[in-house]
């Protein structure tokens, strides 16, 4: 019989209380880099305009 396997989807996720924005786009430093121990953010901001 063949086994299942769990399945694992990670979601983003932030910490309750964390100032989203200013943790977001804090910059890792080079060690950080260097140790692999950053992690590549990306925002998307929905701007919508009123047409003329």
């Amino acid at each position: 019989m063949k086994e299942k396997r769990a399945q694992h989807h990670s979601k983003p996720a932030v910490a309750t209380g964390m100032d989203d924005r200013e943790e977001l786009e804090q910059k890792a430093s080079d060690d950080e880099v260097r140790r692999g121990d950053s992690t590549e953010v990306t925002t998307l901001r929905y701007d919508e305009v009123e047409p003329s």
